[in-house]
């Protein structure tokens, strides 16, 4: 805007010297030379006109100028300047024969404004000059009125030649009508970014005495979220800084108040002190919204993350010391009340300080640090969270939703990248998080060890219904190269005891984790709780996080399975009973294996019981000492009493062979 006035007042003045020239019939090349003498005296710009320049007369007294081009004293080596297609001014044959002519219309034709972009901030030497009251006056007394101000096809372009960055506004289109009220009303379109945009702005020439000048502006931006801003405040300037007072207005739904000012001098910098009521702030590629229990949530967890570029390379280009308060923060789908920010913005480096953030019925405090100033942007977080709910957090942030608590957690990790993808790639740091009071959501952590006796698991069960309560999950993770790995994972809920290990992936949002499961079986409940049965068996938990595949470690079952089967027998004390795998009462191998296959439910009883009793009798019908003495070791390892010794005359087992039938017993029994 500020270019575009002095290119008005530039053309003004020339309208008023050609329009003299016209009068007493001074030649066109005269008439170009003295105007661009005047410019130059006047306003300090050179002005170059390459095209011809003609007089028209109809259908009302016009001067026409083609290809010019205003710039600096020193703006030629900077590459600021604005070229023109064609000026054409008409006006009104008395005001010229008055000798102070009437501007009716003043057309811009195809202006192209260059705007370098600068990475730093150039001292700007301090000149003498008229007070801002005075040049107005000398600028007042010289230049004519001009009625309506119109701009077609328009271009502002915002570079960089050594970064090989370039920005455009284009197909500016703008109609500006001065009043004799000293009222301003310009209204137009453009396209930026590959949005349509368009604009509002009324303001009031204020008298010479004063130099606030009230503007009202109204910005859309359609297909954009929160595309609509409209503002007003109170406009001064003072030197090179734009002072901005009384701010207040709209963006979107939030309404706000504050103050700025620019300094436009070099490099732009930027000072803000805005406090929002409500501020939505939406991300490149925000995931669709989804309820907890509809599909589409479990879709957006499996989602990978984003490979599109993330542009920061503009942060080099302004310098800023921002204040952003609201009392609700929105960012895509995660939601804060109340929020302050603190930002500076130096040489490419975002520093924001974030303090008493309201998270989830928590809080939180944290900086983010964001070094764009590289190639490759850097970023480092550095936060704490306490008595933050989980699964809202969790879902908006990573879309996991199997997850509910109370959490506090102490954050510090570091990355490089240029998109989501590649900073999950190349995470690195620290973080220990811990879980009270909650649920994991759509398992049953005591079902699905029940469960694993008989089948492997895929995913969570599906069922929303499924959940396990907890009283406390805690882990520390370490992070490198996008892998967190943990090897305290604990888990203590009413009814379930947990330990592991385990790595995420957070690239690729996989998982693979070995737990530790041991569980109250009774319907006792807690009155058990002291004394939980161990699975025994390793669980595997592995796969995508929004679907893992859960089953038991079948390879640490057969490296030693009578301990895996002495392990399974104790289990099934508490599964199945007191009576457990040998039948309550049982006092030989024939009638426990006989009864397990009546106490155990459905197809595995049936299953273990013909298992065990082909294994033992394999055992004792080889016809050997040596298969006898393993068939009466392993009957009386099943049914003898516990205070009964073995016989003296029977001989140790020898573990390969006495390990095979149970190989296959433990094959068959878990699906291997």
């Amino acid at each position: 805007m500020k270019a575009l006035k002095i290119a008005s007042a530039v053309v003004a003045a020339v309208i008023v010297i050609a329009a003299l020239l016209l009068i007493i019939g001074i030649p066109s090349g005269f008439l170009t030379s003295a105007i661009k003498d005047r410019v130059e005296r006047d306003t300090g710009y050179r002005l170059t006109i390459a095209g011809s320049t003609t007089i028209g007369l109809w259908p009302s007294l016009n001067v026409t100028m083609n290809d010019v081009t205003l710039e600096g004293p020193k703006d030629r080596d900077a590459g600021h300047h604005l070229t023109i297609g064609r000026i054409k001014a008409s006006m009104t044959l008395a005001s010229a024969w008055s000798g102070r002519p009437e501007i009716t219309e003043l057309a811009i034709i195809r202006p192209h404004l260059s705007v370098p972009l600068l990475r730093e901030r150039a001292v700007v030497p301090k000149t003498a000059s008229a007070t801002p009251a005075a040049s107005a006056r000398a600028g007042d007394s010289d230049a004519p009125p001009i009625e309506r101000i119109t701009v077609s096809d328009g271009t502002v372009v915002f570079s960089n030649l050594r970064d090989r960055v370039e920005h455009r506004i284009e197909a500016i289109n703008a109609n500006a009508v001065i009043g004799s009220d000293r009222k301003v009303g310009v209204t137009g379109s453009a396209r930026a970014g590959g949005h349509p945009l368009t604009f509002d702005i009324r303001a009031t020439v204020p008298p010479l005495e004063r130099q606030n000048i009230p503007v009202q502006l109204t910005l859309d931006v359609p297909g954009v979220p929160q595309a609509q801003l409209t503002a007003k405040a109170e406009v001064r300037l003072n030197g090179s800084v734009v002072l901005i007072n009384g701010l207040s207005g709209a963006l979107g739904d939030g309404a706000f108040n504050g103050w700025a000012s620019v300094d436009v001098a070099s490099k732009p910098l930027v000072k803000l002190d805005l406090d929002f009521q409500r501020l939505d702030m939406a991300t490149a590629n925000p995931m669709p919204a989804a309820s907890p229990d509809s599909p589409s949530s479990t879709q957006s967890s499996a989602q990978s993350w984003s490979n599109a570029t993330i542009d920061l390379i503009g942060l080099n280009y302004v310098d800023a010391e921002v204040r952003l308060s609201a009392a609700e923060l929105n960012v895509a789908q995660a939601h804060f009340a109340p929020a302050a920010i603190d930002s500076t913005l130096a040489s490419g480096i975002l520093k924001c300080a974030i303090s008493n953030l309201g998270a989830y019925g928590g809080q939180a405090n944290g900086e983010i640090d964001i070094d764009a100033s590289t190639g490759t942007p850097a970023y480092s977080l550095r936060g704490d969270l306490v008595g933050v709910r989980a699964l809202p957090l969790l879902r908006s942030a990573a879309g996991f939703d199997k997850l509910d608590g109370k959490l506090q957690a102490k954050i510090t990790v570091h990355s490089t990248g240029p998109s989501q993808r590649a900073i999950m790639s190349n995470l690195g740091g620290t973080v220990f998080a811990n879980f009270q009071d909650g649920e994991i959501r759509g398992l049953n952590v005591a079902q699905m060890i029940r469960a694993l006796t008989a089948s492997p698991l895929s995913g969570w069960q599906d069922g929303k219904e499924q959940t396990t309560d907890l009283t406390q999950l805690s882990a520390s993770f370490r992070i490198d190269k996008g892998q967190a790995t943990t090897t305290d994972l604990n888990l203590v809920g009413p009814l379930v005891r947990l330990t592991g290990t385990g790595t995420v992936d957070l690239a690729t949002k996989m998982m693979a984790f070995r737990v530790e499961p041991k569980l109250v079986m009774t319907t006792e409940g807690q009155g058990r709780a002291a004394d939980p049965v161990g699975f025994g068996i390793p669980v595997i938990i592995d796969g995508p996080w929004a679907g893992p595949r859960i089953y038991p470690d079948v390879a640490g079952m057969l490296d030693n399975p009578d301990a895996a089967y002495a392990k399974l027998k104790e289990i099934g004390k508490g599964l199945f009973g007191p009576g457990g795998l040998g039948g309550a009462g049982s006092g030989g191998s024939g009638s426990g294996v006989g009864g397990l296959s009546d106490m155990l439910p459905g197809k595995l009883g049936e299953t273990l019981g013909n298992l065990l009793q082909q294994g033992l009798g394999q055992g004792s019908n080889q016809g050997s000492n040596q298969g006898s003495n393993q068939g009466r070791g392993q009957r009386r390892g099943l049914d003898a009493p516990a205070d009964q010794a073995p016989a003296p005359n029977d001989q140790p087992p020898q573990p390969q062979q006495d390990s095979q039938p149970m190989n296959d017993v433990l094959r068959q029994l878990f699906n291997r």
